[in-house]
Formats: C-alpha cells, structure tokens, sequence
C-alpha cells in the first residue's frame, strides 16, 4: 500500500484539490447533486464537540498523504502541511460567504490529523 501512494503522488495531489475546492465554495458542492440543494450540509454522524464528518474527511487525506511520503523529514514537514492546512481551511470560512467558522469543526480536522500521525508511527514503526 506505501508503494502505491509513494508512486502516485499525483493522488494526493488530487486529494489535495479536491479538499480546497470543498472547503473554498461557498455552497456545498456535495448538497448541489444529491440534494439539489445549494446550502444543504449533509451530517454523517452526529456532533457532539467535535464535527465527526471532518474528522473522517482529514484522517482519510491526512493518512493518504503520509503513505505518500518515506522521508523522515518529508515526513515533518507534512505533518506541519497538514495541521495548518487544516487550521487555515476552517478560518477561511469566515469570509466565505454563506460558510460558518466553527470551533468543532476546526477540532475535529485537527483531531482527523492528529488520529492519522499516530496511525502511521505505528504503521511505519511494525513495517521497519
């Protein structure tokens, strides 16, 4: 699996575009085909103080993105790529209009992050 990821860079790449284009539109992309709603947010689980739907969302991303990586200090520096990728994505959204900052959500991209870090150390730290 960190063959494939460390091959095809270009998947998180995309990954990458992908999650910039959601965060930076200022209607739910997602709430425009399934709903055909343009300010629908749909909720996968329920929030509590953490927004779960972003902590899917960053673990996925963030866990794509350190397969993709084998270099220790590649490794660093993604990991400071992620946390203020998801910290910067979140406060944006107090300029878009019609998105909302929200301190849980804010949580839950770290807590996505942060969930992914130590899955790969285990990961990386049993393969080696």
């Amino acid at each position: 699996m960190t063959k494939f990821f460390s091959q095809y860079k270009f998947f998180f790449y995309l990954l990458n575009l992908i999650l910039i284009t959601f965060y930076l539109s200022p209607a739910t992309i997602v709430g425009i085909f399934f709903y055909n709603d343009l300010y629908f947010y749909s909720q996968i689980s329920p929030v509590f103080q953490v927004s779960a739907n972003h902590i899917y969302v960053f673990l996925i991303f963030s866990i794509v993105g350190l397969l993709t990586y084998k270099k220790k200090n590649q490794l660093i520096i993604l990991c400071i790529y992620l946390i203020f990728l998801s910290i910067i994505l979140e406060l944006t959204h107090i300029i878009i209009p019609y998105r909302g900052f929200e301190l849980a959500d804010m949580f839950g991209n770290i807590v996505g992050v942060t969930i992914a870090i130590i899955i790969i150390i285990f990961y990386k730290k049993n393969n080696f």
